[in-house]
């Protein structure tokens, strides 16, 4: 799995700087005053030579004894908990504090591997930029600029150094579909689990995990085989206590990243959460094939069940390219469908679509409607051919292609599903400027 990298530090030292960069997003607010960050935020590395998670954490507070700090705080420290790397975040420009030594300190004690980085340390001579913090002890630190972007690839490519490279796939394993069951708690993910490998005709063969906690699950049903990716730790059959269910986002953020495709349970008897809607936006970032089940469906009124259905559609709108699911895992009702639409989620995400078939419907997309002009060009799209799978990413060629909208992308997309029926996948849309390379004077050139 991929290793989880952790962002601390006393407040506005530049930690969400920082994640911004790499991450290469604007998803942490930045701004010029302490506690701004007062959640973890998640995101995938991708600055380095390695796939990680990165995460960002509010302003570490050891002293504080309750209010907001307090609880930004104990966020950092579950953080840290689950780290596999953490960046202590300092600030060259306001030089050592106390509470630096005492966030220094409080590292220590956690056992996790830390590496000491100075921030804002544009313009500085690094040996002075770093002089002052050699009294934490912890080791030789680091000079950077998060805002300006100086060192960061070379540190991330120091920090990833340790941890081996992601390892291929066999092509067996790579045919054998990974089911990660995520959501939050008590919503009924281990319910779920025992229904799909409590079922007749079901083999089950246990096997731990690649990292931590994480249990994979091969089991066999209708003569096809599975993995399910178990986000809650040790919970085989017969030996689930759900009440007593650990809930861990990063573990659930690895179990996405590692798995092809997701079922997101949701609970029928609560409100769709923000916590619902931010693993369901990481599961759509990682680009993920998608089933949704809405579990503890039973007992609930015919107009409880359409204000849900609405809330559902809503809520979760950006998810419309995957099929909703409305069960009762604890009664086993409406679990075979969510295999069914699992098969045909991972079908869909796997597809080889060929070159001419590409470029025919983008040919038929462009004659129902023109990407719009921008001042006096207007687009022009030659040809479309597949750049990947697990999600389908279709490259589309052709001249001022940098200048097509978001909009139009978009609209490209539903066409490509729905002329490919890719029901459950995420689907990407790539421009690159270009000449063919299937034309024949390339080809000859080749």
């Amino acid at each position: 799995m991929k290793p989880t990298v952790v962002i601390v530090g006393r407040p506005n030292v530049g930690k969400s700087t920082l994640f911004n960069r790499l991450t290469r997003s604007r998803d942490a607010i930045v701004a010029d005053a302490p506690g701004i960050t007062r959640d973890r935020h998640y995101g995938e590395g991708r600055v380095g030579s390695k796939p990680y998670l990165v995460v960002d954490t509010g302003g570490f507070e050891p002293v504080t004894k309750d209010g907001i700090f307090h609880q930004m705080a104990r966020q950092a420290r579950q953080a840290v908990d689950e780290a596999d790397v953490v960046l202590f975040i300092v600030d060259a420009r306001a030089g050592l504090t106390g509470q630096d030594h005492e966030v220094g300190a409080e590292l220590r004690r956690s056992g996790r591997k830390i590496w000491l980085i100075v921030n804002k340390a544009e313009g500085m001579n690094h040996a002075t930029a770093v002089a002052e913090f050699h009294a934490l002890g912890m080791g030789e630190p680091l000079a950077i600029s998060a805002e300006h972007g100086e060192y960061i690839s070379d540190l991330m490519d120091l920090v990833l150094e340790a941890f081996p490279e992601p390892e291929r796939e066999s092509e067996s394993a790579a045919k054998q579909p990974k089911i990660a069951i995520v959501g939050r708690p008590n919503v009924g993910k281990s319910t779920l689990v025992n229904a799909l490998l409590g079922e007749e005709r079901v083999v089950v063969f246990d096997q731990p995990g690649t990292t931590r906690d994480s249990i994979y699950i091969d089991f066999e049903r209708a003569g096809k085989r599975y993995t399910l990716i178990d986000t809650a730790g040790m919970r085989k059959r017969g030996q689930v206590d759900e009440a007593a269910e650990k809930f861990s986002v990063i573990k659930t953020l690895q179990s996405i990243a590692d798995a092809n495709i997701v079922i997101l349970v949701l609970d029928a008897r609560q409100e769709i959460a923000e916590q619902d809607a931010h693993i369901a936006g990481f599961i759509l970032e990682a680009g993920r094939a998608l089933v949704v089940a809405v579990n503890k469906w039973e007992g609930l009124s015919e107009t409880d069940r359409e204000q849900i259905k609405r809330d559902g559609s809503r809520k979760l709108n950006f998810l419309n390219f995957a099929r909703f699911h409305f069960i009762s895992a604890l009664q086993g009702q409406g679990v075979g469908e969510v295999l069914r639409s699992v098969d045909a989620a991972y079908a869909a995400a796997m597809s080889k679509l060929s070159t001419p078939k590409l470029t025919r419907v983008m040919m038929l997309a462009v004659q129902q409607q023109q990407p719009p002009r921008h001042g006096l060009v207007r687009p022009k799209l030659r040809y479309a051919h597949q750049g990947g799978s697990n999600p389908p990413r279709i490259i589309i060629h052709g001249t001022a292609v940098e200048r097509v909208p978001e909009s139009y992308r978009r609209y490209l997309e539903r066409f490509f599903r729905d002329a490919f029926k890719l029901t459950g996948t995420p689907l990407k849309v790539e421009f690159k400027a270009g000449r063919n390379p299937y034309a024949r004077g390339d080809a000859k050139r080749g």
